[in-house]
């Protein structure tokens, strides 16, 4: 990441990188998307890398998860490689350096001219009794520079966090931030998506009652899905035990079962953003059909680098 923003800053990566224009613009959620593939969060978690990623083709980067204070994130090591799978898991624990920081990073953004979602969290010492608190300390601040913030309810590295994904605790919330949402969005004159991001690890009967939720609650967009707890497609790998989420190829069949479950019940009423797996151009096109309008990447982008970013681009 320090690479990249060098080679940003000094110009090299605008003449290893060209600048390439793809399809058509996608209009979603009132904004245009420059192309359908995104950088999902959890890599650029400061947001201080935002033009040179652009620079690789994403069309979207979505930066955090941030809290409201600072947080040094679970003791180190906390990041492992399933290499034979194209895999990773991590249990990071929302490492980042708190709203006001990663609001000042975003705002020094200078040449990316596509969409910038930020995504937000609490503290892990917040109880779940006071999250609705947090969200709404990162959803004010973050506000006047984000093109749409995203709620993470479904990481698997803060204790308790998933808990708030239950029917009634996920109305609370999504109310509380919705009144929210309507208070800023008089008092900067435009309105900024409210997406949530939900796990994979959920059964047909709380994404049915989920998505009753959401429709209730007015929810602007959907991220699906996060990482998953479940290690059945790695069984056997000497690292299958370490604690945290798991991602990359492993979890692409559950999370677009997800995906379609909830499309089934969100129809076109609410927007999907289809992540989980996705590692070459026909996976993101079965996110696609499986009800997503964007898909975003992570571990594959770590393992197959930019290229893999301009083709999902050109062919979806």
């Amino acid at each position: 990441m320090a690479a990249l923003r060098l080679a940003e800053k000094t110009g090299i990566l605008g003449i290893v990188s060209p600048r390439v224009e793809f399809a058509e613009p996608v209009e979603l959620m009132g904004l245009k998307f420059p192309n359908r593939i995104g950088l999902a969060a959890g890599l650029d978690k400061e947001g201080n890398t935002i033009d040179a990623l652009g620079r690789l083709g994403f069309g979207s980067i979505e930066i955090g998860t941030i809290t409201p204070r600072p947080q040094a994130g679970n003791p180190k090591p906390r990041l492992f490689r399933l290499i034979d799978h194209e895999a990773i898991i991590n249990r990071m624990g929302f490492n980042n350096p708190g709203i006001d920081a990663g609001v000042a990073n975003v705002r020094s953004a200078k040449s990316f001219d596509g969409i910038v979602g930020f995504n937000i969290g609490k503290n892990k010492d917040t109880s779940n009794e006071n999250a609705a608190e947090d969200y709404l300390i990162c959803l004010r601040k973050a506000y006047s520079v984000a093109d749409y913030i995203a709620v993470n309810l479904s990481s698997p590295n803060t204790p308790g966090l998933r808990d708030l994904q239950g029917a009634e605790a996920s109305a609370r919330l999504l109310a509380t931030l919705k009144r929210e949402q309507q208070k800023l969005e008089s008092e900067h004159g435009r309105k900024v998506p409210l997406l949530f991001k939900v796990a994979p690890d959920l059964d047909e009967t709380h994404i049915r009652e989920l998505s009753r939720v959401f429709l209730d609650g007015g929810l602007d967009g959907l991220i699906a899905t996060n990482t998953t707890l479940d290690r059945d497609q790695v069984l056997g790998h000497s690292r299958a035990a370490e604690a945290g989420g798991l991602s990359g190829r492993p979890v692409f069949v559950k999370s677009t079962e997800t995906l379609k479950a909830f499309s089934s019940h969100l129809g076109t009423q609410i927007p999907i953003i289809g992540v989980g797996g996705i590692s070459s151009v026909e996976d993101a096109q079965v996110k696609i059909q499986a009800g997503a309008s964007l898909v975003q990447i992570y571990t594959s982008f770590i393992y197959q680098g930019p290229q893999l970013v301009r083709e999902i681009a050109r062919a979806i």
